[in-house]
């Protein structure tokens, strides 16, 4: 694999955000005749996931604070992909489930995302992506956050 690097980061926040910055627009690229993009789609497969999670697993499930997910589901929720309903067992709470139109959209960013996702992992490699998705996974959890915060 060659590799050209355009600076050497000395910050792991800033290179983090780089990354994201960077693989989030390929992604989004290939997403984009389907009218989402890919943090959208994340959360669509998200809620699907969970089935009928309130916004607080929701937002724990994608590290996300519930401002920031409030936002990103207002476009879901307006293009009518994704519902929010009372809780029956806490009417304070709302639960968040994909709508049929949803489930429909969320094939139809599926199918495109599956090839993106292979193209990724044929450039990186495979042991690569793999190493690098246990690393991500391992920094987005509780885990990570308590031994950081001591």
């Amino acid at each position: 694999m060659t590799t050209r690097h355009i600076s050497t980061s000395a910050c792991s926040y800033g290179a983090l955000r780089r990354a994201m910055r960077g693989v989030g627009q390929l992604y989004d690229q290939a997403l984009a005749p389907t009218g989402i993009n890919a943090a959208q789609y994340n959360l669509l497969r998200s809620i699907e996931k969970l089935k009928a999670a309130t916004q607080s697993e929701l937002a724990a499930d994608l590290v996300m604070n519930l401002s920031a997910l409030g936002h990103t589901l207002k476009p879901l929720v307006r293009d009518g992909w994704v519902l929010l309903d009372k809780d029956p067992d806490d009417g304070r709470r709302r639960l968040v489930t994909l709508t049929a139109e949803g489930r429909v959209k969320l094939r139809e960013a599926q199918q495109r995302w599956r090839p993106t996702q292979k193209r990724f992992e044929a450039v990186l490699g495979t042991e690569e992506t793999r190493r690098l998705l246990t690393l991500l996974d391992h920094l987005a959890s509780t885990d990570f956050s308590e031994i950081f915060l001591k």
